[in-house]
């Protein structure tokens, strides 16, 4: 089969298209003819070599995918050949850069009937980051105030639906070009982040606070005060502890997405009743992998891209 692995870290050029040996699905393991697999700021961190994630090398990437089982190994129930899935694998282990990927029967589930089954490669550990951070981590409740720094990305928008379905009060931080779709989501206000700060434009306090910006440490720590004493903070940027404020009770965390094969049944159930809208910015063939890395080296990468096996 066909496939993108690396065989050492290093730059995007590590990055090889080739064919490699097709795996076969063990017991409690299905295999997955890939329709799609989505790219992730992890995927370049771990084949850059400064994620702390123990692959095992040589390592296909795209631990999001989705696609139709074709193989199932001993001991599975409940899933079947034929069937669409997606599923969040394994970090460690091989991904769905490739035709075919072995996966445990617990990461994955059945996949959203309303949209194309690529585009669900595009749900998974994004999906999932904002659940985690919001209700998880955050551990927010209806009527309660909830800040979003940086809204206008794939995991903001998500958590702007999420908290809102939830009965929360949605304060978004968003540029004017994804204001509309952060508004379209859900946000009850919008703070033009080219205009005012959230310290320059907020009136009153939050009960939790949700990072999802690459800010500074200070500008950080001084959005902590608009959170109510006894309040959360929350953040995604796991290169940079989340502050606190012992004296008011104030905690925080640092989200590092973690497999909830139930929570992902669920979010396949609010995209298909239109709760959640999945975002796929650019398709890309398997072979175009390597120049998505050297973009991702280069800079951040906007939006969603998913990965298609010719």
């Amino acid at each position: 089969m066909k496939a993108v692995r690396f065989h050492q870290v290093g730059g995007p050029e590590v990055l090889q298209y080739g064919e490699i040996e097709q795996p076969q699905p063990g017991a409690g393991q299905v295999r997955i003819r890939v329709a799609a697999s989505a790219f992730n700021a992890a995927d370049n961190g771990m084949r850059a070599g400064f994620l702390p994630i123990p692959i095992q090398l040589p390592h296909v990437p795209g631990y999001d995918v989705s696609g139709v089982i074709d193989a199932v190994g001993d001991g599975v129930e409940g899933l079947e050949t034929g069937q669409a899935v997606i599923g969040f694998l394994p970090m460690t282990t091989d991904g769905g850069a490739a035709e075919y990927v072995v996966a445990p029967a617990d990461a994955v589930v059945g996949a959203p009937s309303s949209i194309p089954l690529a585009d669900a490669a595009a749900l998974p550990s994004v999906a999932l980051t904002a659940w985690q951070a919001l209700f998880d981590d955050g551990q927010l409740i209806a009527g309660q105030r909830l800040l979003i720094v940086g809204a206008g990305g794939v995991v903001g928008k998500y958590a702007v639906a999420l908290a809102k379905r939830a009965g929360a009060h949605v304060i978004a931080t968003a540029s004017p070009r994804s204001a509309d779709a952060v508004r379209a989501a859900g946000a009850d206000e919008i703070i033009d982040r080219t205009v005012a700060t959230p310290l320059e434009a907020l009136h009153g306090q939050v009960d939790v606070l949700l990072n999802l910006a690459p800010i500074e440490p200070d500008e950080f720590t001084a959005l902590v005060d608009l959170v109510r004493d006894g309040g959360r903070v929350v953040s995604t940027t796991a290169w940079m502890a989340a502050p606190v404020d012992e004296a008011r009770g104030v905690d925080s965390k640092v989200v590092f997405v973690l497999p909830n094969r139930e929570r992902l049944q669920e979010l396949v159930e609010l995209v298909d009743d239109g709760s959640l809208t999945v975002e796929v910015s650019r398709r890309i063939p398997l072979t175009e992998l390597p120049v998505l890395h050297a973009e991702a080296a280069a800079g951040r990468i906007p939006g969603k891209v998913i990965v298609i096996p010719e």
